[in-house]
């Protein structure tokens, strides 16, 4: 990945991330902060149970047949929370946005803490050597693209109302023109790639499927009754940080063809599960 591509992925991100932040009120927090037991279940969900789930998965007799490469994209995966674009997900299918907010940036700095921990687990449970993860590397890492840009965002809405309502629509469009235009330099840069890394990845590409199906669930049955409750905490435990994956990837993994492959391959068997779910919340909202 070189350095343009990089970069345009990260203003990519810190502008979506920043309109988000656009759209937020503190007032809109506070019920959450006064009864914090579903934020904190789900942030429970996300940084601790999907990875142990992984790890349960990893060891099972299913995944003896994945490569080693697909092993480590799906450990990476789980082991990494708070995807960027969840909230904007979250909010597209008409979730509680304010909750999907809480819960991003509540994952984002507990992975500081959980990723490093829940990463040992993994690294003693396979006698892996050299994958050590520094809360350093993710607390960069997140507050670059995630809390930073959320909370200028915030601070605008709260401090600069006026402004903030002038400069929500453009830089909506603006996030959103940026993504479109990601998605088609990945497609097109990863696209016959991830084409010829279906056939000889079968049963990776389904346990991944399984990974993210319990995840949407796991996420789902935290919520009770309410249905943006449900999509939101579903697509917050559902949807990882493939920023953080390919991060460690990166620094740890450059002997491994096709690591960074199946990280990505995590991401689209993801984004095409939630579909039917978003698309089934939009139609029980009518």
């Amino acid at each position: 990945m070189n350095t343009a591509f990089s970069l345009f992925i990260t203003l990519t991100l810190f502008s979506t991330m920043l309109a988000l932040g656009l759209t937020l009120r503190l007032e809109g927090l506070r019920p959450w902060l006064s009864r914090p037991g579903l934020p904190l279940r789900v942030l429970l969900g996300s940084c601790v149970l999907v990875p142990l789930l992984a790890l349960l998965l990893l060891q099972s007799p299913w995944s003896w047949a994945i490569s080693q490469p697909a092993r480590y994209a799906i450990a990476l995966m789980a082991l990494c929370p708070s995807a960027p674009l969840a909230l904007r997900k979250a909010r597209k299918a008409g979730g509680d946005h304010q909750l999907a907010c809480l819960v991003q940036v509540g994952a984002a700095l507990a992975a500081i803490v959980t990723l490093p921990l829940v990463g040992l687990a993994f690294r003693q449970t396979f006698a892996v050597l050299g994958w050590e993860v520094h809360p350093l590397d993710v607390a960069a890492q997140v507050a670059r693209v995630q809390v930073l840009p959320l909370l200028i965002g915030m601070g605008l809405r709260h401090w600069q109302p006026t402004l903030a309502e002038r400069l929500e629509g453009p830089l909506d469009r603006i996030a959103t023109v940026l993504l479109l235009v990601l998605v088609i330099l990945v497609l097109l840069k990863a696209g016959p790639l991830l084409l010829s890394y279906v056939p000889s990845n079968l049963p990776a590409i389904a346990l991944m499927a399984l990974m993210a199906m319990a995840s949407l669930a796991l996420g789902g049955a935290m919520a009770g009754e309410q249905s943006s409750h449900r999509i939101t905490t579903a697509l917050v435990t559902s949807m990882r940080n493939p920023g953080l994956a390919l991060l460690f990837a990166s620094q740890h993994g450059g002997r491994l063809p096709g690591l960074k492959l199946g990280v990505l391959m995590y991401v689209l068997v993801t984004v095409i599960l939630t579909i039917p779910l978003m698309r089934a919340n939009r139609l029980e909202r009518q």
